[in-house]
């Protein structure tokens, strides 16, 4: 068979040397019949989720609104009265309450959460304090045994406890403090991560709910953060994390009984843990597995929104991104493996597993960041280049207007910081939605377990003014996959300033520069190397 040559497999405008114009070539020949029809696609589609999440926030908006109207407060909705003291029982009217905090070389705030759980205000023989020290920093180790030391010297009946691996990262280390022979003695079970700050009075406002209300497991507090305004990142961090708590949860606790479990800064009936199977270390968001589990048993969870614990925000760059990592895979992981187990529960309602498996899970953990990364970030630009694929100014301007400004009402102080917070959540849900797609197929980082950085007072106690960084440690700042979407949104932006007419390039610019900046790394805050 004769050899065919490139003239009989090539048009004859690809013989040419213009790249440029094959390429353009190319473009014509698959815009057409194969780029405009999936683009169009993709707008049905990323409206339809679009519209999901919008009803989602405005059904959790009514319910928040009748709950303020309703004054439907815990306290209200369960029996709560305050403990009080039996001359003949003395304090063994008390119930037990063991205190874990888990840490892994912190350093930075190992004195403050171990201070404040020392300085919480309950029988000192009805309270055992249990420190779950996983760290590899043998200087840190000690340090934290020696702050255990000390307080166990002023009375404190505080435990140290270290093991010989970090199988299972934090899940690990509280099953195996769980396994201690003091803690059958326990009734209750409060938790705080290594930068929480309790109140001293904060096991007398949340140990009554359990005492009182057998059927319920969990109690869980809200986050106050120390350092909001410690940086734009970290009030960015403040804006989406509030509208979490004031939402989120009270909308969970006020219908369902039923909220993701926080991972700290709550109080959990001890035998709810059992029953529900105990820690577990197959996913990321052990906390999260616990509360889904116990939940489907038929235990029953409380916010106490009013109740809050002084708490840090990761203020570096690096360690925001690893943390939203680790909480966008984790539930989307949790979701795969838990699916099918929560619809074939017979303990709970229909309506209660349709929340759990929709709201709860397919809308907030997966829908959410998909649509925010793949419409605002991809779909809407690329119909810059592709006009034929239109998309309604409903969907495109009306609906995520109002799903911005019913996020954005949880943090009033920060409202005039709005286009910020939209740009930079954009950015972020590039980041979110792959550790979601890695979360759903179990893909390579599903694992991946990165300790949140934690400063503490460093910068305070530091003092060092901003100074110029060499070219090394500006290497280590670049981050190419956003820079990358930083050069494509600027393209779209000035195609569109040439050739379109809907003025989307007012966006794109804004967010080509949003990707720019943090693709360089000049977000959150720079720590002094000496």
């Amino acid at each position: 068979m004769d050899s065919l040559s490139t003239t009989d497999v090539l048009p004859d405008s690809y013989q040419g040397g213009d790249v440029a114009g094959q390429i353009s070539l190319m473009w014509k020949q698959i815009r057409t019949p194969l780029i405009v029809p999936l683009l169009k696609v993709a707008v049905v589609i990323c409206l339809i989720m679009s519209v999901m999440l919008f009803m989602e926030r405005v059904y959790m908006a009514i319910v928040i609104v009748l709950v303020k109207l309703l004054g439907r407060k815990p306290e209200k909705r369960y029996k709560w009265e305050p403990i009080r003291d039996d001359v003949e029982l003395g304090n063994s009217a008390y119930p037990m309450v063991l205190i874990q905090i888990p840490m892994f070389n912190e350093r930075e705030v190992y004195q403050l959460s171990i201070g404040a759980a020392c300085g919480l205000s309950w029988p000192s023989d009805r309270i055992i304090i249990q420190v779950l020290d996983d760290s590899t920093d043998p200087v840190i180790k000690d340090m934290v045994e020696l702050e255990c030391q000390r307080w166990a010297s002023k009375g404190i009946n505080i435990k140290y406890e270290i093991r010989d691996n970090r199988n299972g990262y934090k899940a690990g280390a509280l099953k195996e403090g769980m396994k201690r022979s003091y803690v059958r003695e326990c009734d209750y079970l409060a938790i705080f991560d290594a930068d929480f700050q309790p109140e001293p009075d904060f096991l007398w406002k949340t140990i009554p709910f359990l005492m009182h209300n057998p059927d319920i497991g969990l109690v869980q507090a809200r986050w106050k953060f120390v350092n909001s305004d410690e940086c734009l990142m970290t009030r960015m961090q403040e804006m989406s994390l509030d509208y979490h708590f004031t939402v989120e949860q009270e909308v969970g606790s006020s219908t369902y009984a039923f909220f993701g479990f926080n991972g700290t800064a709550g109080v959990w009936r001890i035998s709810a843990i059992n029953e529900a199977g105990g820690w577990k270390d197959r996913t990321t968001v052990e906390d999260m597995d616990l509360a889904v589990r116990a939940s489907l048993r038929g235990w029953k969870f409380v916010y106490v929104g009013d109740l809050k614990v002084k708490n840090e925000l990761p203020s570096t760059f690096k360690a925001y991104r690893f943390q939203q990592h680790r909480w966008s895979c984790g539930p989307a992981n949790l979701f795969r493996k838990m699916a099918m187990e929560i619809i074939k529960n017979k303990k709970v309602t229909a309506w209660k597993k349709f929340y759990v498996i929709y709201s709860f899970f397919f809308v907030r953990k997966v829908i959410a960041h998909i649509v925010t990364f793949i419409f605002y970030c991809i779909v809407i630009p690329a119909t810059v280049l592709v006009p034929e694929a239109e998309i309604p100014k409903w969907g495109a301007v009306y609906i995520p207007s109002a799903i911005t400004i019913l996020n954005a009402l949880s943090t009033p102080r920060s409202i005039h910081l709005l286009v910020f917070w939209i740009l930079f959540e954009n950015v972020m849900s590039l980041h979110r939605t792959k550790a979601t797609f890695i979360g759903l197929l179990e893909a390579g980082r599903v694992n991946e377990w990165v300790v949140t950085e934690k400063l503490g007072d460093v910068l305070k106690a530091k003092q060092v003014k901003p100074v110029k960084k060499n070219r090394s440690r500006f290497g280590e700042r670049l981050h190419l996959l956003e820079l990358g979407f930083g050069v494509f949104l600027f393209f779209c932006a000035c195609y569109d300033l040439a050739n379109g007419k809907n003025h989307y390039y007012i966006y794109l610019y804004l967010q080509a520069v949003a990707f720019f900046v943090m693709g360089f790394g000049y977000v959150g805050t720079f720590v002094p190397t000496s």
